[in-house]
């Protein structure tokens, strides 16, 4: 082994979402745009919190649907960054993949 390798460690980088969107957050900017994708990120959660709660991952959701597992990460990451919308369709389908029902409210 090289002295150069002996002497790498690893050191990781210490990393806080929480602290991260508190600092981001004092950024007009930033917040701004965070709360204008405010429904998305709810829409997002909805669904990892279906997924987790049914105890399914990615694959076995995408299996259900009759979709490819890339296709599924694309749905849900299409939410987190807000350059599509899934069809009702494809909501529907998730949903019941999932063991749930779709359903739509405006309050």
């Amino acid at each position: 082994m090289s002295t150069t390798a002996k002497t790498k460690s690893y050191n990781p980088v210490p990393f806080s979402p929480r602290a991260t969107l508190a600092r981001e957050m004092k950024k007009p900017g930033f917040r701004l745009a965070y709360e204008s994708m405010n429904e998305e990120f709810a829409a997002l959660d909805a669904l990892l919190e279906a997924r987790r709660t049914a105890g399914l991952t990615q694959a076995q959701v995408a299996a259900r649907m009759g979709v490819k597992q890339s296709a599924l990460a694309r749905i849900e990451s299409s939410l987190a960054h807000g350059r599509h919308s899934p069809s009702l369709a494809t909501l529907r389908k998730y949903a019941k993949a999932v063991g749930r029902r779709l359903e739509i409210r405006l309050v």
